[in-house]
């Protein structure tokens, strides 16, 4: 058990991605994890005009002391975890500051208009360019690909949540995101969900 305590308060946290990710997942269970901690969380989301395939953002406030509005400010945000890059930088843009700390799954998701072929999608270089440049610190996962690699792609939401455990941020640890996926889940799912979070908090860990 960690005893961090918060950087700064509120800490605001954008989860962003697309429909189909597991956005909404991550965003509750990284909440139900500073809950836990005695944390006061609220959560605004907003959703693309697709279900599946739009964008997805959530909005998470973190306070040891107060209830606040679920919309974060523009140009307020403490950490921007994206599923999907090119989404990294349509938030960057709009909640990012000099100081914004940023984690990518570089996995891309391609719009309509780049599988029609009337639009293009940035280069990896591109992306870790725009990315770089707009935030303070930046890491860089394939969050998929290591979900792939335990059976099931959606885990690449759990690995960007142990991601955000890595960078020591925040109050949060595995033995936490073991207490919380461990309620309601199947109990055939549980393994996966803690090898997906243990990759992430080691491919962006401090020590």
């Amino acid at each position: 058990m960690t005893n961090r305590t918060l950087p700064r308060d509120p800490y605001n946290i954008v989860i962003t991605g697309v429909g189909g990710q597991g956005n909404v997942m991550a965003s509750r269970v990284l909440a139900n994890m500073l809950v836990r901690r005695g944390y006061r969380v609220t959560i605004g989301e907003t959703f693309g005009m697709s279900q599946r395939g739009g964008s997805v953002m959530s909005h998470l406030r973190v306070s040891q002391k107060a209830v606040w509005s679920p919309q974060i400010p523009k140009g307020r945000a403490d950490l921007i975890v994206a599923i999907e890059p090119l989404e990294a930088i349509r938030v960057l843009i709009e909640y990012g500051n000099p100081g914004v700390k940023t984690l990518v799954n570089m996995r891309p998701i391609y719009p309509v208009g780049v599988i029609t072929g009337e639009s293009d999608y940035p280069e990896d270089g591109q992306i870790r360019a725009a990315v770089g440049e707009l935030s303070a610190e930046a890491w860089f996962l394939d969050a998929t690909a290591e979900a792939i690699s335990l059976g099931n792609p959606i885990l690449g939401n759990i690995v960007m949540i142990g991601a955000v455990a890595g960078l020591a941020e925040l109050p949060i640890d595995g033995e936490l995101f073991a207490a919380v996926i461990g309620e309601g889940m199947p109990a055939g799912r549980v393994e996966a969900n803690l090898r997906a979070f243990a990759i992430g908090a080691a491919a962006a860990g401090k020590g």
